[in-house]
């Protein structure tokens, strides 16, 4: 599975693009996001998403989990959230 990966600088309308995208591709999004001003960003992103896909009459639900990561040799913990239909 491709993982969208948001950081504290991605515009939330273009986050929400790629996942009503994905959603409708593959029928589920995993998001990856570390510190909290990019999991701000995928949130607004999922919310707006919801809107994009609500009139097919899906409706978006978010399963969050916490994912250890190596960035540059440094372990990070990074916020994962999957995406996927009610």
């Amino acid at each position: 599975m491709d993982i969208l990966k948001v950081s504290s600088k991605s515009n939330p309308s273009k986050v929400a693009g790629a996942i009503a995208n994905i959603y409708r591709e593959k029928g589920n999004v995993e998001i990856q996001t570390i510190g909290a001003g990019s999991l701000n960003q995928a949130i607004k992103g999922i919310a707006i998403a919801r809107g994009f896909v609500a009139p097919s009459g899906d409706n978006l639900v978010v399963i969050p989990a916490f994912n250890d990561v190596i960035i540059n040799g440094e372990a990070k913990t990074a916020m994962k959230l999957m995406v996927t239909k009610k």
